[in-house]
């Protein structure tokens, strides 16, 4: 019995001490690493997008869509997994832009696929959601926007509002009409964001001219 218990309390100490390593490790060792992976529209994520942000007569296959699952950093610099359905030829970039954004620091308020928001794209604009595929058009015309195509991503539109005449139609938006105010979550000339597309050869709608902006938004042809 005396045996049993010095082996149990050797057992005991060495659990101990790896209980304890490991909160260590949590608690402010080691530096979060970025995740990013590339998958096919399957399963419920199929069941959940068909109908919604895609449907038949869209100008993209559901087959040349693919589904990310993306490591990010929110506004209180939290790590978070978020999602995008972007068009299959521009995966592999579009990992390298977020794996750069994360090592960067930048902030995203949320990565959610637009269908939590009935595919409705100015309610996820208004919940300032960074989001990427949804079969529709440009707003005003019957022509497909580059989004429909899986080749477009919006990023904190809230603070990256799409600007015309001056203004924009979300009133949260309105103090980021002041573009001189730098802020973290911004995407200006030069800095974290508009550097990491423009790493991969994507165009950005901040740089349209005759006084329309759309400073959230960023394709391989910049439109």
């Amino acid at each position: 019995m005396q045996r049993e218990r010095q082996a149990f309390r050797s057992l005991g100490g060495v659990a101990l001490v790896a209980v304890i390593g490991v909160a260590a490790a949590l608690a402010g060792g080691a530096e979060p690493q970025f995740e990013g992976t590339s998958r096919p529209i399957e399963g419920k994520i199929r069941e959940r997008i068909v109908g919604s942000s895609w449907h038949h007569g869209c100008p993209v296959g559901i087959g040349r869509l693919r589904l990310l699952d993306l490591t990010y950093r929110d506004f209180d610099g939290d790590v978070r997994h978020g999602r995008l359905v972007v068009n299959r030829s521009d995966d592999d970039e579009i990992i390298a832009v977020f794996k750069r954004l994360f090592k960067l620091g930048y902030p995203i308020r949320r990565m959610e696929l637009v269908d939590r928001y009935g595919a409705d794209d100015h309610r996820s604009m208004a919940a300032d959601n960074t989001s990427a595929f949804n079969c529709r058009f440009v707003a005003g015309t019957t022509r497909w926007s580059e989004h429909a195509y899986g080749r477009a991503i919006d990023i904190n539109p809230i603070e990256n509002p799409y600007v015309s005449g001056g203004r924009t139609s979300h009133p949260a938006s309105v103090p980021y009409l002041d573009r001189g105010r730098v802020r973290p979550d911004m995407a200006i000339e030069g800095r974290a964001l508009v550097r990491a597309f423009d790493n991969v050869g994507w165009g950005w709608g901040g740089r349209w001219s005759g006084g329309t902006r759309d400073l959230q938004h960023f394709s391989p042809n910049g439109r």
